[in-house]
């Protein structure tokens, strides 16, 4: 039961929490990352009420106990953080991005993405040099944001947030796994085509899903799709990662514990930078969805 009463500060990735930068501010909203272990406490209240008792997943008895979502990765992630000023202290974390750099991943457990996808062909010496010298990867987990900020506006933020965290830690790929509502393939059938035949990642780097869970996404070939159906067919935030240039690997994953089947997410950080950083001179840009879904576990 400690181990999921509290994070021990001894094994935080988050170094220096107190000093951790603010990266955006629109009137009460601000975008940082963690600076105590209380915040972190509190995005994973909020990861909990939004995956287990709005999406309905199945938290074990230790989860439902402290009302918290709580894995080991907890403790060695920087915990990205949407706080509402005006709100309540127990009440100000309303949106939450799960940040795991590679020399973070590589020094403790690895990457989450790794108990579904084979990352290996990330590691190769050919993809570590088309990424430069001195990049890395980082992955993004546990995205969720309250359902009462699930605006443009509040996307945004957490985006602008996430380019500046990039070019603070020389993150040359994101990836991460993003989420299909339900653990049924065959409902998905023709997003999946769509995905494989037209957004799957590169020969030289293609990540897959492990042989053991691998689900097939070519079903439908390619003459026979229904495009405009299949598109409208995915989720929200899928569709926000393809506009922005997203890698999609190759076969789909079932995830039971949170009820969804899941995809595999890789993403240049040069299509996020140039969108969202402060350090380029552009306008504001709407997110490609009005609403925000609790989409990448």
């Amino acid at each position: 039961m400690k181990k999921y009463a509290r994070i021990r500060p001894s094994v935080a990735a988050a170094q220096a929490m107190a000093g951790a930068p603010s990266y955006v501010r629109q009137g009460s909203l601000e975008v940082r990352l963690a600076r105590s272990f209380k915040e972190i406490k509190a995005a994973q209240k909020l990861r909990y009420k939004i995956f287990y008792e709005e999406m309905h997943a199945k938290p074990d008895w230790k989860m439902r106990v402290t009302k918290r979502d709580i894995d080991d990765y907890d403790v060695v992630c920087d915990h990205l953080l949407v706080i509402d000023h005006d709100k309540p202290k127990s009440k100000q974390i309303v949106g939450t991005y799960r940040l795991l750099r590679q020399e973070v991943a590589e020094a403790h457990r690895g990457f989450y993405s790794s108990g579904e996808f084979d990352l290996s062909p990330l590691m190769t010496d050919s993809f570590k040099e088309q990424m430069g010298a001195g990049r890395q990867l980082l992955e993004l987990g546990r995205s969720c944001v309250h359902k009462d900020y699930r605006a443009t506006s509040t996307i945004n933020m957490l985006w602008k947030g996430i380019a500046e965290y990039l070019k603070d830690h020389n993150i040359a790929y994101m990836f991460g796994c993003a989420s299909f509502e339900g653990i049924d393939p065959a409902e998905f059938k023709e997003a999946f085509s769509y995905l494989y035949h037209n957004h799957v990642v590169p020969e030289d780097f293609k990540v897959k899903a492990l042989d053991s869970m691998h689900v097939e996404m070519n079903n439908i070939s390619a003459d026979e799709l229904d495009v405009r159906r299949a598109r409208r067919a995915l989720p929200p935030l899928v569709k926000g990662y393809l506009r922005i240039g997203c890698f999609i690997g190759d076969g789909a994953v079932v995830d039971e514990q949170f009820g969804t089947t899941d995809v595999f997410i890789l993403l240049p950080v040069e299509k996020i930078a140039k969108r969202y950083s402060k350090h380029y001179d552009l306008k504001e840009e709407a997110n490609d969805t009005d609403k925000a879904t609790a989409a990448v576990q």
